[in-house]
């Protein structure tokens, strides 16, 4: 079922209570995190939201329809991995219909469309397709899954935790700041100094240093371009390549996952739980503006005109959005507010999502292959990348794009009619602005469209295929969902914007200069994915504030 025929929030037509103990704007799912656990803490809560459904960027909605059946397109977000397990257990998300299936394989087309190379969950069967293609490979992917799984076990131990922020310097930031050198202490010489270079390395030197094989370089570093305004090539990227690696399902690092329903089944879960335990939603109605008066929170101004009050007000939305887009100047400290302004999003993400009539058939890949049901990358030279990029930095869409390829009716059968397929594709590089003074007009979109559909073309029918196509591009992603730049992770994960850095130094922890008014969304740590553990962070923030019990295991990890 899709989303929009599922919960859409409760509507602005029934009478609403004029003051709440909090309101929550944004239905995205770190939103609905942070409204979950502060209803259960007792808080009498409200989420606004200004499209007609709940989901944010992870929303399930049909857009081509049949007598028959919806197709169902994973309209943005659209694969599970970050997702918290904390969270998915505390706010008891299983019960509401959230199941996530593991993905078995993926692939890469290799050699000009000569060959594929498959990726497998099976350790074993991994080992043989490496060696199929390069046998000093197979010791190489040993060697960077352990040191990967290193890396991500240290930073898997912060991601619920609320950073130190060394410019205030109280008795937590200066008990959090002990727990990171003790446990970077622990790390050993060796591990330290092996750590440093990672976090500031490019994800293709990285990878080049382990594997000969041009498809494991691009799978392995293809992960640190995604979201990012940063060649494969760029310092810094391969901390963004292990932002993907972290994640898990059921237990295992670097797996990925579908949401049975597609990534909407997330937030519809998130929006069940929150309903359950009384929380209010009212859709198809953002704010207007915050209220504040003597730099304190007041409440909120809806779009249709009503006010809402409440002492305590949580923006999911980005730091432009909630400070530049939605507040007065003259509210904010015009320090913050410089800083704000500097806070880089450059997005460079775009998504096509194609409903089609068959399974299209590949020339280098054997019909019913395992690969299919998986992630499918079509270029195998990180040298291609960074052509990519280099046409993305002078303002042009890639003319041959890093393509995230996923056939998710293959995986999940309910996302079109028996016979039929969806496949979505996650492009880079798209960029926001058009060089010369050209627009995001239909005919540029088209063209666009065109290109990565012609990458997937040179190896399929994949043309004699297409009923119908949704096409997004970063501009797109900005006026739909609300993400500045259309930028997928409320802002770069570059190194200058981690940890205590994201989004402002000095407000790192989920408040802001404004008392009363917090952060929840992915522009603060640990950043974007659909992780939740921001809006998780924010509620042990408020709750703190409030001196309200923590209720639940993500709330009590620091």
């Amino acid at each position: 079922m899709s989303q929009e025929n599922n919960i859409l929030g409760n509507g602005g037509n029934q009478a609403r209570p004029k003051k709440y103990d909090a309101i929550i704007v944004g239905a995205g799912h770190n939103g609905l995190v942070t409204a979950n656990y502060l209803q259960r803490a007792g808080l009498s809560t409200l989420v606004v939201e200004k499209t007609p459904h709940i989901g944010g960027a992870a929303t399930s909605i049909s857009h081509y329809k049949t007598p028959e059946q919806d197709w169902i397109y994973s309209n943005c977000s659209y694969v599970c991995s970050l997702f918290r397990s904390e969270i998915w257990r505390d706010l008891e998300l299983t019960k509401f219909g959230l199941q996530v299936i593991p993905y078995e394989s993926g692939g890469v087309v290799v050699d000009n469309g000569r060959d594929y190379f498959s990726t497998y969950a099976d350790h074993w069967a991994q080992r043989r397709e490496i060696a199929r293609h390069n046998i000093k490979d197979v010791d190489a992917y040993e060697r960077i899954g352990q040191f990967l799984t290193r890396q991500a076990r240290f930073i898997k131990d912060l991601l619920l935790r609320t950073p130190p922020d060394p410019v205030k310097m109280g008795i937590s930031d200066i008990s959090e700041l002990i727990f990171l050198a003790k446990k970077y202490g622990n790390l050993g010489a060796k591990d330290m100094a092996e750590m440093i270079r990672f976090f500031t390395i490019s994800a293709g030197d990285f990878t080049r240093e382990y594997f000969e094989t041009g498809a494991l370089q691009a799978l392995y570093a293809g992960s640190g371009i995604i979201g990012s305004g940063m060649s494969v090539f760029s310092p810094g990227t391969a901390y963004v390549l292990l932002h993907h690696f972290m994640g898990d399902v059921d237990g295992v690092y670097a797996a990925w996952g579908y949401a049975r329903g597609g990534m909407g089944a997330i937030t519809q879960a998130l929006g069940k739980s929150y309903q359950s335990v009384g929380g209010v939603i009212e859709s198809n109605n953002g704010i207007k503006e915050f209220l504040v008066r003597g730099n304190r929170v007041r409440g909120v101004v809806c779009d249709d005109g009503k006010s809402y009050n409440a002492d305590v007000v949580v923006s999911g939305m980005d730091v432009r959005q909630t400070f530049i887009n939605h507040m007065s100047p003259d509210q904010l400290p015009g320090d913050f507010l410089k800083s704000v302004s500097r806070f880089k999003f450059r997005g460079s993400s775009g998504k096509l999502n194609v409903a089609l009539d068959g399974m299209p058939t590949f020339t280098c890949i054997p019909d019913g292959a395992a690969c299919l049901a998986g992630d499918l990358h079509l270029e195998d030279n990180l040298d291609v990348y960074e052509q990519s990029y280099d046409d993305w930095r002078r303002g042009n869409w890639s003319r041959k794009p890093y393509v995230d390829m996923l056939f998710g009716s293959i995986i999940d059968p309910t996302m079109a009619p028996a016979g039929k397929h969806v496949v979505s594709f996650f492009v880079q590089y798209v960029p926001y602005e058009l060089s010369n003074g050209r627009e995001w007009t239909e005919e540029n979109k088209k063209a666009f469209a065109d290109t990565v559909i012609n990458s997937a073309a040179r190896y399929s029918d994949i043309k004699d295929k297409i009923l119908h196509m949704e096409v997004r591009t970063p501009l797109d992603i900005e006026r739909e969902v609300g993400l500045s730049e259309g930028n997928i992770f409320q802002g770069e994960l570059s190194l200058d914007q981690l940890l205590f850095n994201r989004p402002v130094p000095g407000y790192a922890q989920y408040r802001t200069p404004i008392r009363g008014l917090y952060l929840c969304g992915a522009s603060t740590h640990p950043g974007g994915g659909v992780m939740g553990a921001n809006g998780a962070n924010a509620a042990r923030e408020i709750l703190k504030d409030l001196k309200k019990p923590r209720v639940g295991i993500a709330l009590n990890t620091q």
